[in-house]
């Protein structure tokens, strides 16, 4: 066995302990996840900003991509409830002997 056979040998196993013990995949793909998820820096960030984060999920949760990709865009946001500002004269009672 050649000398620099050795070498490159225990550069792979290095390189391989090293890869399982960061374990970059899997944070790159919580980065990404965490960019998305919290809408600040990376809508503002600029289109390079956003193709890079959207191209890390793509590449880390494939699967989560293809479905949030085919689930329908909603109308938008559900406007908040309206609060009653005359609800306790306007209530009905629940209990027996509650009075209104």
């Amino acid at each position: 066995m050649h000398p620099t056979d050795v070498l490159v040998i225990a550069s792979a196993l290095t390189a391989g302990y090293l890869a399982g013990r960061l374990r970059p995949w899997r944070r790159l793909g919580e980065w990404a996840v965490d960019q998305i998820r919290h809408t600040g820096p990376w809508v503002r960030g600029g289109r390079g900003r956003q193709a890079a984060v959207v191209l890390a999920h793509v590449l880390t949760a494939p699967r989560t991509s293809r479905r949030i990709l085919r689930t329908p865009a909603t109308a938008g946001p559900e406007p908040a409830p309206v609060r009653d500002p005359d609800w306790a004269a306007t209530r009905t009672p629940t209990t027996p002997g509650d009075t209104a």
